[in-house]
This record gives structure tokens, sequence and C-alpha cells, in this order.
């Protein structure tokens, strides 16, 4: 299983979403292209609900802990509850381009 795949697995028991997308977005930064160390997560779930968003970010960040501590390196997070996607029509933003590793 590879690391995105990890953390679907994870972030589905942890959450238990009605929406998730996880997004390997390592090919973007200067890395190796095998580093698998920068994702994007969408995450909506009704456990979201009445939390502010540090709080729905300790949530995934607790569920990807081991993740976190093994090389990944950029997560940008998008947590929304079932409502909050909706009134977004389904969408979140794409994440900015990489400035890091001397690339200006």
């Amino acid at each position: 299983m590879n690391r995105q795949q990890i953390i679907e697995q994870k972030l589905h028991q942890a959450l238990s979403p009605v929406h998730l997308q996880v997004v390997n977005e390592t090919h973007k930064h200067n890395v190796a292209a095998d580093a698998e160390s920068h994702y994007q997560v969408i995450a909506v779930s009704a456990q979201f609900s009445g939390k502010p968003l540090l709080q729905r970010h300790r949530m995934v960040n607790a569920a990807l802990a081991e993740e976190l501590a093994a090389g990944i390196h950029a997560l940008a997070l998008h947590t929304m509850t079932p409502e909050e996607w909706s009134q977004k029509n389904g969408h979140a933003p794409d994440s900015p381009p990489c400035l890091g590793g001397g690339a200006k």
C-alpha cells in the first residue's frame, strides 16, 4: 500500500467522511518524484460540525501522526462539514504553486 492509500484508509477510519479526496502533489515540488511528501486532503465529515478549523486540522493530524512523523513534508487541508461542502458547490481551492527549493 502506498502512502496515499494509507492516508485515505486512516482518514476513512477516523472521520467517516462523506467525501474524501487525497491528492499526491509531490510532483509539483522540488523533491524526488518518489518522495511521496506533499499532499492535499479534502475531507468532508459530519464530525467537523461545531468545531473550529484548528480543531478539525488537529483531528486530521492525530489520525495521520505516524505519516507526519515519517516523511510527509506538507499537508494542505480543506476540512468541511457536509453543509459547508454543499455551500461551496463541492469545490475546494487549489494548492498554491511551490516556491521552495530555490524556485521563485
